[in-house]
Order: structure tokens, then sequence, then C-alpha cells
């Protein structure tokens, strides 16, 4: 298998340089972007639904512990907020809001750079398409001039079907590359996308949880565990 890759990148020629240029970035950018979010991820309604006890139990301290062990920017953000739980509830929007402004651009960081490297390749792939087309056309109508010597027909077909193969591999390689890039940037773009709003529903709901509940709220619970 590695082999016999070696060998269509071999005869692909210069033009599969560029392709694997950017798929190191696209493996590299995929790789560290899954790693991030499986890390960012964290199952929502469990999370809510031990806030929603701690708060109607009237322990914030204990909520906010709960969101220092989840170690996720959903909890960063609503830890954010309960901190700020004796403060009025304009206070605590503006904490979290606060919090989300620096959580939010880490969980959206590079992942749109793998469209454009897709892309990228793919064109690679193309101009390598070009190239080999031209030295295949040039090949067929090769001759050494007025009184030059002819090209033999051997060689003549030797240079057409190097030119052809270096174009296919080259348009291979890059559409492969593109394909896995965009496959890749789908799925991290719809997590992504995923942990946006659930970090803007949680908010909202954690919000409403601390302004309809506040007389059961023990204030000095919050600040012990600040």
């Amino acid at each position: 298998m590695l082999q016999s890759l070696g060998q269509h990148f071999k005869e692909g020629g210069w033009g599969m340089w560029p392709i694997v240029f950017w798929a190191v970035f696209v493996i590299a950018i995929t790789v560290e972007r899954s790693m991030y979010l499986f890390k960012s991820s964290i199952n929502k309604d469990a999370f809510l639904s031990n806030i929603q006890k701690c708060i109607l139990a009237g322990d914030v301290g204990r909520a906010i512990k709960l969101c220092s062990s989840a170690q996720a920017p959903l909890a960063r953000i609503v830890k954010s907020g309960l901190m700020k739980v004796n403060r009025p509830d304009a206070e605590v929007q503006a904490a979290m809001d606060e919090s989300a402004l620096r959580e939010l651009p880490k969980i959206e960081h590079r992942t749109a750079y793998l469209s454009l490297l897709s892309n990228l390749a793919m064109l690679s792939g193309l101009l390598g398409t070009i190239t080999g087309l031209i030295a295949a056309f040039g090949a067929v109508g090769g001759h050494g001039g007025e009184g030059g010597p002819t090209i033999d027909p051997a060689r003549k077909a030797e240079l057409l079907a190097g030119g052809i193969s270096e174009a296919m591999n080259c348009t291979a390689f890059g559409l492969i590359i593109a394909i896995l890039g965009l496959i890749a940037f789908a799925l991290l773009n719809g997590k992504t996308q995923q942990i946006v709003d659930d970090i803007n529903e949680s908010t909202v709901q954690v919000l409403n949880l601390v302004v309809n509940n506040r007389s059961k709220i023990n204030v000095g619970s919050g600040q012990q565990a600040a």
C-alpha cells in the first residue's frame, strides 16, 4: 500500500509537494481541534440539572464547586456568573458575558482554516494537472524544428504517458486532501456550533434560575467557595 502510494507520489512530479504541504496543516488542525473540542464537551442536561438542584437548595457554593470540577468552557462561564450571585442581575449576566468572550474564540479557533486549506489543496492539484497536461501536449507536438532531429515516436509516447500520469496523480491527491479536509471541517464546525449553542442556552437558564430563586440562595456559601 505504502509502496503504491510512494510510486503514485513520484509520478505526480513537483505538483505533489504543495499538496503535501497543505495536507500537513489539515491533519494538524484536525487533530488539535478534535482533542480540544472533545475536552470542551460536557453533558449539558446533567450539568444544568445538578446546578439547578444546588440553586434550589440555596447552596451556591456547591454549585461553584461543581463548575470548578467540570473543566469545560460552559462550566467556567456559569461559574463566573455564580461568583457574582450576590450582585444585581445585570452584573451576573455581565460576568457570564465577559467569560464567554474569553472562551468562545478558543472554541472557534482555527476550524475555519480547514475550508481554506482544502480549497488550496484542490487548487494545487489543479495546477499540477495543468502542468502535466502541458507536458503531455508538448510531447505530442514535439519535434526538432525545421531541419532539426525528429523526436523518436517511442520517446514521444513515453513523454505523453508521463505527462498524463503527472496530471492524473495531482488531480487525485488534491481531491483526496480536499475531500478529507472538508469532511473534517463539517464535523468540527458542527461540534463547535453545538458547544456554542449549549453555552448560549445554559447561560440564559442559569440566569433565570438565579433571578427566580434569589430568596433561597445562600450568598455566604458562594463567597466561601470563591
